[in-house]
């Protein structure tokens, strides 16, 4: 019989106990990251998506001729929002003081599409590729809202993250 202690249910893992999840304890219990220890540096993430549409769709929009109103801009908006709503939407995301949230749409007619991107900035402890993503989903659901009186069959695909700077894990460039 041993006479060490068994681990208490609530201690952080070792570091040979870690996982590529960080997300989840030792136990796998799901669980906030501290990051309190972490250097506050510049962190910049970018994400893209599109939505594609029938041609006449994306002449509704290119023309701002949508029943809604101008769906650009309002999805900028949005996209924005979404954003700065992240830790609101997703549950172990932490709170973030974003310094810069810019949001692009390009029309894509050869693919009778419109493609989101959203570059998100902030200084502190943490990425914000969530928020990126985040920014970019919202942008596209968005324009879906203002154009499903149009189309119902619009699709939203290809949302990914296309590069991150800063942070202990370095800069990533997707592909």
């Amino acid at each position: 019989m041993s006479n060490a202690a068994a681990p208490s249910p609530n201690a952080a893992p070792s570091s040979s106990e870690t996982s590529p999840l960080t997300h989840f304890d030792a136990q796998g219990q799901a669980h906030m990251v501290d990051v309190g220890a972490k250097a506050a540096t510049r962190r910049v993430a970018t994400a893209e998506g599109r939505i594609r549409m029938l041609p006449t769709t994306l002449e509704l929009v290119a023309r701002g001729e949508a029943k809604k109103g101008d769906v650009l801009g309002v999805a900028r908006i949005a996209a924005i929002q979404g954003a700065k709503r992240t830790a609101d939407l997703i549950p172990l995301c932490h709170p973030l003081a974003l310094t810069r949230v810019a949001v692009d749409f390009e029309l894509d007619a050869a693919d009778s599409a419109v493609i989101c991107r959203a570059t998100v900035e902030t200084t502190g402890p943490t990425g914000v590729e969530m928020e990126a993503l985040t920014a970019v989903q919202v942008g596209l659901l968005t324009i879906y809202d203002m154009c499903k009186a149009a189309e119902k069959g619009m699709v939203m695909t290809d949302v990914r993250l296309l590069e991150k700077r800063g942070g202990k894990s370095g800069d990533w460039v997707g592909r």
